[in-house]
């Protein structure tokens, strides 16, 4: 007796004379069912983009008020954030260009370089992405106008990109692409 088939089919008379295929599949080939794609369409995130500019510590505050909102809240996977930084190279190219002063004592040869590297900080950009569920659109528009509301993020000129707009591309590319 050889493999059974995964496809029987029967003709059958049913009711008044009409003659119809039946077909019913074995349980050998097909482990799970059949099912139409769900009416529901991928989840659009928001973005939204704040600049501190060389404000670290204000950038550290946003931070912190975020992980205390993700925590009370529940917002693990909903609110997820990363900072944009400039890399090490681009930094260390800035303060080379600046000129060192040659005239002083040796004291003030040290703090001259103190204030070298006080004075150049890397740009600090935060990248928030909200990944909210269709039924949830309530939730997602209280967070859209609380966050940028909020004490360290106005400062930040905040800039929110949906996914109708031209930049939503290219920041959600960003997003991925930071660490």
């Amino acid at each position: 007796m050889g493999r059974p088939s995964t496809k029987e089919q029967s003709e059958t008379w049913v009711g008044g004379g009409v003659r119809a295929k039946l077909v019913s599949y074995s349980a050998v080939g097909f482990l799970t069912c059949f099912r139409l794609p769900s009416h529901t369409s991928t989840m659009a995130h928001i973005y939204m983009l704040f600049d501190f500019a060389e404000d670290e510590e204000k950038a550290q505050q946003a931070r912190h008020k975020l992980e205390v909102w993700k925590q009370a809240f529940r917002l693990d996977k909903k609110l997820l954030y990363k900072f944009d930084r400039p890399a090490d190279d681009e930094v260390s190219e800035e303060v080379e260009e600046k000129p060192a002063k040659t005239k002083g004592s040796s004291k003030s040869k040290k703090k001259t370089a103190k204030e070298d590297d006080d004075e150049v900080k890397a740009p600090v950009k935060l990248l928030v992405r909200l990944a909210f569920s269709g039924h949830e659109k309530l939730s997602e528009q209280r967070w859209i106008d609380r966050i940028p509301t909020e004490e360290p993020f106005q400062a930040a000129s905040p800039a929110i990109i949906k996914a109708n707009d031209a930049k939503y591309e290219e920041t959600e590319k960003q997003f991925e692409n930071l660490g």
